[in-house]
């Protein structure tokens, strides 16, 4: 850290960083499988929260050969360790244990959604999340593909080149039944349920909370002041009775395609505005103009941009190739973070995020 001006150093990239993986998810896995294999960021830990995964090794636990790093369950393990950063990618999260890291002295960067941007965070996590870096002089950064890549990283290049900015528009498609389980797809995602109910009000509010943040920091940094942040949810059903997997079946007239919208508003206008169209078939009512899993990003104003962005598949289990997308850039901004100065940390505090390819 420039201890002068407050503002993060940039970092030595072949400096050796010691870091502890924090659940070994979808997302997770990817990050530790990076982490073992990565030249200059040493694997010296790993957090787990089921019993069957404790006492196992890190690289057994992600298909990988042994290596010789035991998970645990003990965050008092992980603390003694003293670690430059941990990589905290558990579903959902606990306060306590991140203030009790932070308090340690040791940085984490995190795919948690509710830490991306602290002007918009729970005002109460906030002052926790501060406080807690504050104590111990460390640093929170939250990142992934999206929000974090699509809604952060690329803008602000994008919008580089430009003077005048009229609307700027992400769509994110994908494909639900590539990633999801049928358990997921039906049971919590809520596809195949009727048409004509309520849009699933925890669904939109995850939504917005995560993208509202991402949404907010970047309208900030450009200096472009947003009246507000809506979000809305809207369905789309099967054209006709299709299978999705082996036995599953989406019933004509029931919901097959999803659109999630967040916009940031500026004059009655969106200014800022993610859709992610999650569908599970294409012949779908109505017919909503859908894309190849990846992103289609439209640039308005004085420099114009249509960009469209896919995700060729690389053979094997296309979920866990999903998950490096979000993985891999977290994983290449530790360095950063760890030179970053304390307290919660955005995308456009920190430098561009240059990746150490082996």
């Amino acid at each position: 850290m420039n201890t002068q001006t407050g503002e993060a150093d940039q970092p030595v990239l072949d400096q050796r960083y010691r870091v502890v993986q924090w659940a070994t998810g979808k997302v997770g896995s990817k990050s530790l499988r990076a982490l073992i294999d990565h030249p200059t960021l040493q694997l010296v830990g790993l957090h787990v929260h089921s019993e069957a995964k404790a006492g196992r090794d890190a690289g057994e636990l992600c298909g990988m050969q042994p290596v010789g790093v035991t998970a645990t369950r003990n965050i008092d393990d992980i603390v003694s360790l003293q670690p430059d950063c941990v990589m905290y990618m558990q579903e959902g999260y606990n306060i306590d244990d991140i203030c009790r890291l932070l308090e340690a002295g040791i940085n984490i960067v995190t795919t948690r959604g509710e830490f991306f941007y602290p002007k918009k965070m729970d005002p109460q996590l906030r002052e926790r999340t501060e406080s807690a870096c504050r104590k111990g002089r460390s640093t929170l950064h939250a990142t992934g593909s999206s929000p974090g890549f699509i809604t952060e990283a690329l803008p602000l290049v994008l919008t580089s080149v430009a003077r005048r900015l009229d609307c700027l528009t992400i769509d994110e498609f994908a494909y639900i039944p590539e990633s999801c389980s049928t358990e997921m797809i039906f049971d919590v995602m809520g596809y195949g349920r009727p048409a004509g109910g309520e849009f699933d009000p925890n669904l939109l509010a995850h939504m917005a909370q995560c993208f509202e943040q991402s949404l907010s920091m970047l309208a900030d940094s450009l200096s472009l002041e947003l009246d507000s942040v809506e979000a809305s949810g809207e369905t789309a059903v099967a054209a006709r009775r299709i299978e999705i997997a082996a036995g599953a079946f989406l019933e004509k007239g029931t919901v097959a395609a999803q659109r999630i919208t967040v916009a940031g508003m500026r004059n009655g206008k969106p200014l800022l505005r993610f859709r992610a169209n999650w569908f599970c078939a294409t012949e779908i009512e109505p017919g909503w103009k859908l894309g190849e899993t990846g992103w289609h990003v439209t640039v308005e104003g004085d420099t114009p941009f249509d960009i469209r962005i896919e995700m060729p598949r690389l053979g094997g289990n296309v979920a866990e190739q999903m998950g490096g997308y979000t993985a891999h850039r977290a994983v290449n901004a530790v360095p950063y973070v760890c030179a970053a100065p304390p307290g919660i940390v955005t995308t456009a505090e920190l430098p561009q995020v240059i990746a150490r390819l082996a």
